[in-house]
């Protein structure tokens, strides 16, 4: 019997199917190369393949076992300082680290809840903190705590037994919708925060090209200074991101590098208004003509702009178009919780269409415990914190809010133009673009500004520290109105006193802007220099351990 001839019809076959997995592969990787020269440019390719192998290079240095050794004992004294500096020890500190074998009663709980509140901490009663505390007043504070007493055990999971907070939701949603002209048809949900809301509008996103575009490889376009909460969503929800240049002196995205990026898998756009960092309002006309044009979805972030920027033109200043007023707009976060005053854990996200609020509902019609529907990340959501968001949208009106913009905003301008105009300020700070809103960043070409930042937190501000380029900020909130005048004075004091120090360096023969000493200088400082941020990964992992030390 001869030998076989089918592995002889099979080689053509198996050598066929070879060849074209290669075409594909090579296909994709010229489809890739492509569109990675066409948004990159060339000059742009080359600088970050020079910037990868820096990356590279500098990651095997920090693993030679000498430099490896070293650098972890750094990292652990730091940290060491980090939990020396917010974890209370030593005698007169008392640790609770299991029940209490019988309950305290209500005094001894309200005694201890006094000590807590009474622990030394950065003022913001006195407006010595940027940002981060949103307080409304004492009245209104008062207000919210009696709605939170009434609706204390309160889930909107379940409407049919708390009723009044299924109404309040619905309605806080529907008021906000109103704020930010939002069409016929338009929905919402409350979230948890600038950050759930922020996730909740790109998974809306990604499920819609995955549903009507069958996308399987997403990619989203981002301004630079973007909310990192984007990065965040991008990271659980597995979706590329491209990092658009805000380039000085506008610092607002460069919309046509953005029309460079984008391709078949593009699921969203994003503008900021204003941004974080800076307080920049991006184009929000521009990005939505590019929306229309490629039929993408174009999400405004308005967490921080909140209250403020529907009220501008109310309050008497300039007001950019950046709402559902722009037709390209598909979906808004707003924080109730920032300048719509509202307790901590309230937040909005607004689409145009029911359509798109759908996409980012979770429903599981057979689990063994029943048909399980939620609209958000949340199960179980606190019923008393939607109650205060109420109360506080009812208390405060139109008028309220439109008078609150006015005062922050007023108190936002006057510290922009003294630092452009006061001759203690304007030669050592320079503002960061055109704020329009409540943040006014700014930088210095002359001294350390991290020495700056570190100097004011040692006359008691807490301002925000940022990077890329080094650079302070200061989100003006209605206590600061009443303290601006002290921080303009505060702040002129101690650019002379860096200005003093940079001139006695000089004197002495030592370089310039003296060596890292401050929190703020040794973290941003030594952060920008670090080509590889496995480091600063690890030093903010230990923060984040830091916390949760009893």
């Amino acid at each position: 019997m001869g030998p076989s001839k089918l592995p002889l019809r099979l080689k053509p076959t198996v050598s066929s199917l070879r060849n074209v997995l290669l075409l594909l592969f090579l296909l994709r990787w010229t489809k890739k190369s492509y569109l990675h020269l066409r948004g990159h440019g060339v000059l742009g390719t080359i600088t970050q393949t020079y910037r990868t192998l820096n990356r590279l290079a500098y990651s095997l240095f920090l693993r030679l076992p000498g430099v490896t050794s070293r650098v972890q004992l750094q990292i652990t004294e730091a940290v060491a300082k980090l939990e020396k500096k917010l974890v209370p020890s030593g005698p007169g500190v008392n640790r609770y680290l299991t029940l209490p074998a019988e309950g305290w009663t209500a005094d001894q709980v309200r005694a201890e809840l006094e000590r807590l509140g009474e622990m030394k901490h950065t003022r913001w009663e006195e407006g010595r903190v940027s940002g981060a505390v949103y307080h409304g007043g004492e009245e209104l504070g008062k207000l919210q705590m009696e709605a939170f007493g009434k609706f204390g055990v309160a889930n909107p999971i379940h409407p049919d037994v708390f009723p009044g907070v299924r109404k309040m939701e619905a309605e806080v949603v529907a008021m906000v919708l109103a704020l930010f002209n939002a069409p016929d048809g338009a929905a919402g949900v409350t979230t948890s925060g600038g950050s759930e809301s922020i996730l909740m509008a790109v998974l809306s996103a990604r499920e819609k090209a995955r549903t009507e575009r069958r996308v399987t490889e997403p990619e989203m376009i981002l301004p630079e200074t973007a909310h990192t909460a984007f990065r965040k969503a991008a990271s659980y929800f597995r979706i590329r991101v491209h990092l658009i240049p805000c380039p000085a002196p506008a610092y607002r995205v460069n919309v046509r590098t953005v029309s460079r990026f984008i391709n078949s898998n593009t699921i969203l756009l994003v503008g900021s208004a204003p941004n974080f960092p800076h307080g920049i309002v991006d184009d929000i006309p521009a990005l939505s003509r590019l929306a229309i044009r490629h039929k993408l979805p174009l999400h405004v972030d308005c967490c921080l702009g909140s209250f403020l920027m529907p009220f501008l033109a109310k309050a008497g200043y300039d007001a950019p178009d950046f709402d559902f007023k722009v037709p390209g707009v598909t979906s808004i976060s707003c924080d109730t919780h920032k300048y719509g005053f509202a307790p901590k854990g309230n937040s909005t996200v607004l689409y145009r269409t029911e359509e798109l609020r759908k996409y980012q509902y979770f429903i599981s019609p057979d689990w063994s415990g029943g048909v399980y529907a939620s609209p958000s990340i949340a199960g179980s959501r606190p019923g008393a914190l939607i109650a205060g968001c109420w109360a506080s949208l009812m208390s405060m009106g139109e008028s309220g809010y439109i008078d609150a913009c006015h005062k922050i905003i007023s108190a936002a301008k006057k510290l922009e133009t003294a630092i452009r105009e006061n001759d203690s300020l304007k030669h050592d700070l320079k503002v960061i673009g055109k704020p329009m809103v409540s943040v006014v960043a700014f930088t210095s070409a002359s001294l350390n500004i991290y020495d700056v930042a570190d100097a004011m937190s040692a006359r008691g501000w807490h301002l925000n520290a940022l990077q890329n380029p080094p650079a302070m900020h200061v989100a003006v909130t209605i206590p600061i109105v009443d303290a601006i005048d002290a921080l303009i004075r505060d702040l002129e004091l101690t650019v002379e006193g860096e200005r003093e120090a940079e001139r006695r360096r000089v004197v002495e023969g030592k370089s310039k802007r003296g060596v890292v000493k401050g929190d703020a200088a040794a973290l941003y400082g030594v952060a920008g220099a670090l080509p590889d941020k496995t480091v600063v990964n690890e030093l903010a992992a230990g923060f984040l351990d830091t916390l949760y030390k009893a």
